[in-house]
């Protein structure tokens, strides 16, 4: 079989199945050197190439470096990470004030990456059933940026214990624009063989044999009908 675009070679394949699993959630090994520009473009410029809905491209980016900003949202994250905190009991509760779990002032770089609601106009191919699929198309993005990152030795963390309508203030987000991500994002002094949740058992990944189905939920594969 004949091709213009062939398969990957054995090395691609590797490297490529390799930042899938050896990506992780850093929160704690970031190192103060600064990110190159264009390693930064680069990065970006792979988030920019996920695929989305209708090509609507819901996504901004916010490059974030001011020590002000991230005081603040450090300052958000505090109080929501108290709520968190309080909805837990007894060692679970206790459990969880051990974990760090944000890397905003350590990270060298923070990273916003937004969805545009409005983006492409009132009528987006392929958006009419589902209008979320603007939110699953900018995840992608992060998605492409978070692999492209651990390629270049480039810790990712996502800080998801904020406000959403405080960090839109914080960071003059227009009205029909959703922050998204908000990312922490430098070199780091090591990758963990383990998701940190994991490694510090608070859960541990599911077996992928009780996630998959065959046909309709509940059935297994293979069963036939």
């Amino acid at each position: 079989m004949t091709t213009s675009n062939p398969p990957f070679s054995d090395a691609e394949r590797r490297g490529l199945y390799r930042a899938i699993y050896e990506r992780r959630d850093v929160r704690s090994q970031f190192l103060p050197d600064r990110i190159p520009p264009e390693v930064l473009t680069r990065l970006l410029e792979a988030a920019h190439h996920a695929p989305s809905v209708g090509f609507m491209q819901p996504w901004d980016f916010i490059v974030i470096e001011s020590r002000d900003v991230r005081k603040s949202v450090l300052a958000m994250f505090e109080q929501e990470n108290q709520k968190a905190a309080e909805r837990f009991e007894g060692e679970r509760e206790a459990h969880y004030r051990t974990l760090k779990l944000q890397g905003i002032m350590e990270s060298p770089l923070n990273l916003c990456i937004t969805c545009d609601r409005s983006r492409g106009g009132p009528h987006v191919l392929g958006r009419n059933s589902i209008v979320e699929t603007d939110l699953f198309s900018t995840c992608l993005a992060v998605q492409n940026l978070w692999l492209a990152a651990r390629a270049e030795g480039i810790g990712v963390g996502w800080v998801s214990i904020l406000d959403q309508a405080q960090l839109s203030t914080t960071l003059n987000l227009p009205e029909h624009v959703y922050p998204l991500a908000y990312l922490c994002l430098g070199y780091v002094s090591e990758f963990l063989d383990q998701p940190e949740l994991e490694a510090k058992g608070w859960r541990s990944r599911l077996p992928l044999n009780d996630l998959v189905h065959g046909d309709k939920w509940g059935q297994p594969r293979g069963s036939g009908g």
